[in-house]
């Protein structure tokens, strides 16, 4: 024991030593000579990159200094992050290339173009997107950056100058500042003198969320097609600036790793993605490999990853004529920390990394014209392979969701079009104003065809991420696939909202119907101002206008505002919102009429979101955002740790996200039946699903497939494990229209996003299931074939009263990414309508 400690003691002073010790040197090449006129990482930041992590805000000053003191590098600020930290990227190349600059980028585009053969690729350099650190708490990637940017800057001698020469580098010095931010804070914090390799030691264990999000708690390396926040908007801007040749993505993962680069699992790889895709990728692997071999780095490829998803920073450009690369290295996940294979240090992390973004320069050098010729030819065979005719989307009844899908095609630089008229397509309306055309004729077929395809057949049955994401469905619109050409009407130059109608004036009653993607917002609104609404349990008709169910109604008698302020407050809220309110001079009407008990009085919500240890903060993040961001709807973020702290009696509703079951403790559960018999409406989500049937909040039957392992052997075992998971598909549910959840959905189906296997019966009564999946529900993406038996016919949604409150249950996430539009609605309809079910 003694003779343990003693090493133990030797190993932290070892450790320590070599970080007080910590030189430039330990990282960059041998025999590179740099420029003294440029300023080194520590003369800026006060330490060398690795004895502290470096904070977003020191970044940023580096590389500011580096932008003054470097002619090979220009600096722009592309936007900011919620937290208002900028999203900087350098352009790094040679004097010569920033004088032509606009020219290069002019040809590189012209690749991607009809005309491509027009562009000598004999000496146009290749672009190379480096970006680092889309996770935070991932961070050797952002600081090594810190020493890449450098060794651009400063380093001399022919190889540098070639490489600038020969290459155009944009430079994104953190995919994610916030979360960067946030993390270095706790590694900072926690560092010891004597710093303790301890996994158990806190400074390896962050408080929840962590540092891996961004300010909403949103992985946005997912976010790459999506495109719904603001870091991802500037990159994205930039790919198509320029459609880089090669885009690197730099990562980390467990500690007991070594380190990964692409390419990943090959059987994996999306189909749409052409096989000299992984060619090149495999090719440019050698050049990381012998890079790593140099310096005694453990690495491997073709494991783990993969290349399905095209939402990821490693497989976007694949759908965009580039080679997307993914860097993986085992995390120290502070300064240093015992693992598989020894004390691994943070400057150690840095070190590969550093590594592999100059060995992929090299490589983009030494396949230049491979990596040019490949994109033109990319450009030019998916021209081979389209038809002249074109996707229509839309929703006669909600112009919003149509308009938020098209601006994502838009941020692509997809052309859309409006129809020539109103046109019906089997049965589905498509209206001028709520809808668009997208031929498939012009240069992003391939990545057009890849937003709008359902694909239910695949090589592989694993998944690194989810295996399906059409967007039409994640929008909740109808769409077709085979439109004429004859209905392209012209091309949308200005994307913009639909104008909402003119208010007309009323002296007796105002009614808003509740298919736009926005009335949420604007009831919410009209209930903040204090003003009295009821929701209409039935269509009917009135002024030779059909109101469907849930209609808001805003009676003008014994309101807060007098008659004409009650307009102009209503007409700028309609402008503002979206949305379509018509004045009414009668409440007499075909069906309910206005004064009918049908009409149920809205009281405004108080909304409690559970957050802290044991919740999954991305589905916490996605409903802060959601309410916070669109809706502009007020939610209290709870941390479940001080739940016996809080005042229930304040909320209406509380939402429990995904969490870990034992988020609470022992007693808690009949605190919260307490609040809900005195009114309160709990809404869980996902596992909650357990919470509520272990803890006697509802009586729930779980339908359980039988995934007996048959002639499987061990080493099957992980992927038949593996390939029972719902990784992420679309399936078809029917809904009943008239259950006050549906309110706002005109279609009798819905299309649900599912990554659960929380199959729950149907209740014996048929009204006790307003949403129920259909006999064969799937509709894109991966499941296997006991698990879509088993999901057939079962119920995402359930509804239970308990004294005067409500317990509502949705075992799917209606709120995935930000970008599933489309169900947003139902989480509304449960917080407005809860009384009403």
């Amino acid at each position: 024991m003694k003779y343990i400690f003693t090493v133990i003691l030797g190993l932290f002073s070892l450790i320590t030593y070599s970080q007080n010790d910590l030189s430039l040197e330990y990282y960059l090449p041998k025999n590179v000579t740099y420029n003294s006129a440029i300023p080194t990482p520590q003369s800026v930041l006060g330490f060398v990159p690795g004895k502290w992590h470096v904070t977003h805000d020191k970044l940023v000053t580096y590389m500011m200094a580096l932008a003054d003191s470097s002619p090979r590098i220009t600096i722009e600020d592309r936007g900011k992050t919620f937290e208002d930290r900028p999203l900087l990227l350098l352009t790094i190349t040679s004097e010569k290339n920033h004088q032509n600059l606009k020219k290069i980028r002019e040809q590189h585009i012209q690749l991607t173009e009809i005309n491509s053969g027009l562009v000598d690729i004999e000496t146009l350099p290749a672009v190379v997107y480096q970006g680092f650190s889309i996770h935070g708490n991932e961070p050797s990637g952002a600081n090594a950056g810190l020493i890449a940017a450098y060794h651009l800057a400063a380093a001399q001698g022919q190889e540098i100058e070639e490489l600038l020469n020969n290459t155009i580098i944009l430079f994104d010095p953190s995919f994610n500042p916030d979360g960067l931010q946030r993390f270095a804070y706790w590694a900072n914090t926690n560092k010891s003198k004597n710093i303790n390799p301890d996994p158990q030691d806190r400074e390896y264990r962050e408080v929840w969320p962590g540092g891996r999000t961004n300010h909403y708690w949103f992985d946005m390396n997912r976010d790459w097609l999506p495109v719904q926040l603001p870091e991802s908007k500037a990159r994205i801007s930039t790919f198509h600036k320029w459609y880089p040749n090669v885009l690197t993505d730099h990562h980390e993962m467990g500690s007991n790793s070594t380190f990964f680069f692409q390419p990943g699992i090959q059987s994996r790889t999306h189909p749409l993605t052409p096989k000299l895709n992984q060619e090149l990728t495999k090719k440019i692997a050698n050049y990381h490999a012998k890079a790593l071999d140099n310096i005694g780095s453990l690495y491997y490829t073709e494991e783990n990853f993969d290349d399905f998803y095209y939402g990821k920073g490693s497989t976007f450009p694949d759908i965009n004529g580039g080679i997307g690369i993914l860097f993986e290295q085992g995390s120290s996940r502070g300064h240093a920390q015992e693992t598989d294979n020894g004390i691994l240090t943070f400057p150690f992390t840095i070190r590969n990394q550093f590594t592999a973004a100059l060995s992929t320069l090299e490589a983009a050098k030494s396949m230049r014209k491979e990596l040019l010729q490949y994109k033109r030819n990319f450009y030019n065979n998916a021209r081979k392979e389209i038809t002249k005719d074109a996707y229509i989307f839309g929703n006669e009844k909600d112009a919003a969701s149509a308009y938020h899908l098209a601006e994502i095609l838009n941020r692509h630089k997809i052309k859309l079009y409006n129809p020539v008229q109103d046109i019906s397509i089997k049965g589905k309306n498509f209206k001028k104003g709520y809808s668009f055309i997208v031929p498939k004729n012009q240069k992003q077929s391939r990545l057009i065809k890849a937003i709008f395809e359902k694909r239910t057949k695949f090589q592989d049955s694993l998944f690194y991420d989810i295996s399906a994401w059409t967007f039409p469905l994640s929008f909740n619109l109808d769409y077709a696939d085979q439109v004429s050409s004859s209905n392209i009407g012209s091309e949308v130059s200005d994307l913009k909202h639909r104008e909402s109608k003119p208010v007309s004036q009323s002296n007796y009653a105002y009614l808003m119907e509740w298919h736009e993607y926005y009335s949420p917002r604007a009831l919410y609104q009209i209930l903040n101002k204090g003003l009295r609404a009821k929701v209409g349990m039935k269509p009917f008709t009135l002024e030779q206008n059909e109101y469907d169910y849930g209609t808001i109604m805003i009676p003008v008698q014994n309101q807060k505002l007098a008659t004409k302020e009650l307009y102009e407050f209503l007409k700028k809220l309609a402008s503002e919102n979206h949305v379509d309110i018509t004045g009414v001079s009668t409440g007499l009407t075909e069906g309910i009429d206005l004064g009918s008990n049908q009409f149920r009085a809205l009281s405004l919500p108080q909304i409690g979101l559970f957050t802290g240890d044991g919740i999954t903060p991305y589905d916490a993040g996605e409903i802060w955002h959601l309410m916070d961001q669109r809706y502009d709807i007020p939610i209290t973020k709870l941390n479940i740790e001080n739940f016996n702290r809080f005042d229930l009696s304040r909320y209406t509703h509380i939402i429990l996200p995904n969490h870990r079951g034992h988020s609470f403790k022992k007693g808690q559960e009949e605190r919260l039946k307490t609040w809900i018999r005195n009114g309160g409406t709990l809404i869980g989500y996902r596992n909650a699903a357990d919470f509520f049937k272990n803890n006697e909040f509802m009586k729930i039957e779980f339908a359980k497939p039988e995934n007996d392992a048959t002639n499987i052997s061990f080493e099957q075992k992980r992927d038949f494990s593996g390939a029972q998971v719902i990784g992420g598909a679309i399936f078809e549910a029917a809904i009943d229209r008239s259950h006050p959840v549906n309110f706002g959905y005109k279609n009798d189906r819905i299309s649900l996003f599912r990554n659960t296997t929380f199959f729950i019966k149907p209740d014996k009564q048929s009204y006790n299931n307003p949403i129920t999946y259909t006999k064969n529900p799937l509709l894109s993406g991966y499941i296997s074939k006991k698990n879509l038996d088993s999901l057939s016919g079962t119920v995402p949604f359930r509804h239970n009263d308990l004294g005067k409150g409500n317990i509502i249950l949705f075992t799917d996430n209606t709120n995935f990414r930000a970008f599933w539009y489309g169900t947003n609605k139902l989480l509304m309809n449960a917080i407005f309508f809860s009384d009403e079910m």
